[in-house]
């Protein structure tokens, strides 16, 4: 067996974790940073948005499952970590959602580039029908 190999194949369960532990974080880390660029380069609310609620999410859901498989060695599941999973799962991307759709209904215009507006319908479509109930 080649010498380079003879380290790789006999690693113990604690040097597995704590591998899997760093892949988690860094790519973690990694989309969190992607969600700072993103932050700081996209042009408009929406798009800000969209990076902020997306890859935040999985960054962060990504920090908190290296924590959970870390400290599940010493002290088995977390309900904690798992609360918090689900609880950043569920709400971060509706919050993104909310937030972009708030801004767009109070007139918050999009990037001059952007290239198709599907709620721009749906928006008028309810002006129709409010004004036609008034009357």
């Amino acid at each position: 067996m080649p010498s380079l190999l003879k380290g790789v194949l006999f690693l113990s369960e604690n040097e597995i974790t704590n591998v899997i532990v760093a892949i988690l974080v860094l790519a973690g880390t990694f989309l969190s940073l992607v969600t700072t660029v993103g932050l700081l380069r996209l042009p408009d609310i929406y798009s800000r948005s969209h990076a902020a609620s997306k890859s935040a999410t999985l960054g962060v859901m990504l920090i908190l499952l290296a924590a959970l498989i870390f400290f599940y060695q010493d002290y088995g599941l977390d309900a904690r970590l798992i609360l918090g999973i689900i609880f950043v799962l569920i709400t971060s991307p509706v919050a993104g959602h909310l937030i972009s759709r708030a801004a767009y209904y109070s007139g918050v215009p999009l990037w001059e580039q952007s290239v198709q507006d599907d709620l721009k319908e749906v928006v008028e479509e309810k002006k129709r029908s409010a004004s036609n109930a008034k009357q």
